[in-house]
């Protein structure tokens, strides 16, 4: 059976591709949309913490004997910790300054992130193997489904779901949005506001961490992992709005799978599809597709 002269199967492979794709758009770009929409940062950092997160995994695994199972709950939880250092040494300054400050101190420290990983590891790359149980793929009669990509799509698709029932849904969300709206107001109820920005920002670290240990057995564990796709997520949090967390989730997946189909019908088209779609949306909606009105 063919899909517009394309076999089938290559069809739906491609779709597959892209949906894997749209799943690490989805993960990253909520983390993205968490700091900005809650702290007003423009995190550029964040593309680094992915690739520490990558790096913890494989030295987990290398110095250490701690496999895929552990460095899943460690490493995300370390790059949430040192985004919390990260912000009380430095973002704690520039909150109530123009946003792009923070984008330039973001900017700084990935490249400082890149560079060390850089010069001690090397810009080749390390390999991480797929762990056993994941290994091998499953035959759905009309395709062949990896184990392991599949595995990606459900993390993902539970987290995103997930970070968006608690900021939404969920009291402890309603003090978040409560303190980027009016904190001194809310500090006079007894919150703790500093401790929770400082928390906000971990979260959305340890979320990019989470994507870094997942996208490890799929490609190379190198510095400049981070570097290119980090423009790819600003991208699908503009479409998507920013700060809008189901914006973010809901437009990262649309892209993957959008970016999935370029590569079956104009593969040449397939690296700025996005950015198309970007410049289309904000024609149309400066706001993004699910942003608010200023």
């Amino acid at each position: 059976m063919e899909i517009f002269g394309i076999p089938l199967q290559a069809f739906l492979g491609q779709l597959l591709l892209g949906l894997v794709n749209g799943a690490f758009y989805a993960l990253l770009s909520l983390g993205l949309a968490v700091i900005f929409g809650l702290l007003g940062i423009v995190n550029f950092a964040h593309g680094a913490l992915y690739m520490l997160g990558a790096f913890a995994a494989w030295i987990m695994l290398d110095k250490f004997g701690l496999n895929y199972w552990y460095a899943l709950v460690l490493a995300p939880l370390a790059v949430g910790l040192l985004g919390v250092v990260i912000e009380r040494l430095f973002l704690k300054h520039l909150y109530k300054l123009d946003p792009i400050y923070g984008l330039l101190l973001t900017f700084g420290l990935a490249l400082i992130f890149e560079g060390v990983f850089r010069e001690l590891y090397g810009a080749s790359g390390q390999n991480y193997n797929v762990p056993e149980l994941l290994q091998g793929a499953t035959n759905l009669g009309f395709m062949i489904l990896p184990n392991y990509r599949a595995w990606v799509v459900l993390v993902s698709l539970v987290v995103c779901l997930g970070t968006w029932f608690l900021i939404e849904r969920t009291r402890l969300g309603a003090y978040l949005r409560a303190g980027t709206e009016n904190a001194p107001l809310l500090q006079t109820f007894g919150v703790n506001v500093p401790v929770m920005v400082m928390c906000t920002y971990g979260a959305g670290a340890a979320l990019a961490g989470l994507a870094g240990v997942l996208a490890a057995p799929i490609i190379q564990v190198s510095p400049m992992m981070g570097s290119n796709l980090v423009i790819v997520v600003f991208a699908v949090v503009v479409i998507g709005g920013m700060g809008s967390i189901l914006g973010s989730v809901i437009t990262g997946l649309g892209l993957g799978l959008v970016e999935g189909m370029t590569r079956v019908f104009y593969p040449e088209a397939s690296n700025i599809v996005v950015f198309v779609v970007m410049v289309i949306v904000l024609m149309v909606r400066p706001n993004g597709l699910f942003g608010k009105e200023a």
